[in-house]
């Protein structure tokens, strides 16, 4: 190609690209006024991606940056509305994979927010598991992928069965680290204790490279080390109760010599005893006991 054909050609490409999103806008539009007058199926949206991937014009990548990126701010609108909703999500994420199998952002990224209870997420680990199916018929080898797939089913489906087999079969592809096969077997055999808790949520948080998904790990993480305090200190409580009148301050014990000091939770504040003789969290604490809710160990496996 000469240089001014490969000036011309250049050109041409460039003035294509406002062509595409003119295109793209009816398009959009037509599909927004849909999803507002009736519940479509899934198909649709992947069907829907699959369009605009076909007019596309090779923007694909493009356009599935584009609607990841409105996929992010859907669900940060959404959240800081304090709204509980989130049904745009998966179609959103469901279009931006069929526009581009490779970014694999929105399976790790989005399995996390679909999958979160209301109202952190949208309480959907079921489409969290479709999505990461479909980006593992996209991308097969990514051990990445299953290892996503294997905590869905871990933590939030408490589906032990398929995430041991999962995290079995992601950690024989190439770059798999030896912990996910350690991982299998350890959910196979221990289902959902704590420390296999403990150990899944610090390999997403090692590994995030979504921001609000790295702190949703580090939430966990501090809530299950909160619950391992607080069920050690509530022993000590109920055990000192039964010799004298009924402890009323942890500081009680501190002063008798059972504890050295009150003990402080992951973000540096004191335990408290309420009104009840219950060990809890302090009000002020930032660590959230209730985002375990969504993934209560099994106590009978510890």
């Amino acid at each position: 190609m000469t240089g001014a054909a490969r000036t011309r050609f250049t050109r041409g490409a460039t003035a294509a690209i406002p062509l595409l999103f003119v295109a793209i806008v009816p398009l959009q539009r037509g599909i927004d006024r849909y999803r507002a007058s009736m519940s479509a199926p899934e198909e649709l949206w992947v069907g829907s991606g699959t369009l605009l991937k076909t007019i596309s014009m090779g923007y694909d990548a493009l356009l599935a940056d584009i609607y990841w990126t409105r996929a992010v701010q859907y669900y940060g609108a959404h959240f800081e509305t304090g709204s509980s909703q989130f049904k745009e999500l998966y179609p959103l994420m469901s279009i931006a994979l069929t526009l581009d199998p490779r970014l694999t952002v929105v399976p790790r990224g989005g399995s996390i927010l679909l999958s979160e209870p209301n109202p952190i997420g949208a309480g959907r680990p079921d489409q969290a598991v479709e999505l990461l199916q479909q980006a593992i018929v996209g991308k097969h080898d990514d051990w990445q992928l299953y290892a996503s797939l294997g905590f869905v089913y871990y933590w939030y489906m408490k589906d032990y069965g398929h995430a041991s087999q999962v995290y079995l079969e992601g950690s024989q592809y190439p770059g798999a680290p030896i912990w996910m096969k350690g991982m299998a077997a350890r959910i196979a055999e221990l289902g959902g204790s704590r420390d296999t808790s403990v150990m899944v949520w610090s390999q997403i948080y090692q590994t995030a490279t979504e921001p609000r998904a790295r702190e949703n790990a580090k939430q966990h993480l501090m809530a299950l080390h909160a619950q391992a305090d607080i069920e050690e200190l509530q022993k000590i409580v109920d055990n000192y109760s039964g010799h004298i009148p009924r402890v009323t301050s942890l500081r009680d014990l501190v002063e008798d010599r059972v504890l050295p000091d009150v003990p402080v939770d992951p973000a540096g504040y004191a335990y408290v005893l309420n009104s009840s003789g219950v060990v809890t969290v302090n009000p002020a604490s930032s660590v959230r006991m209730d985002i375990l809710d969504a993934g209560k160990h099994d106590k009978a496996a510890e």
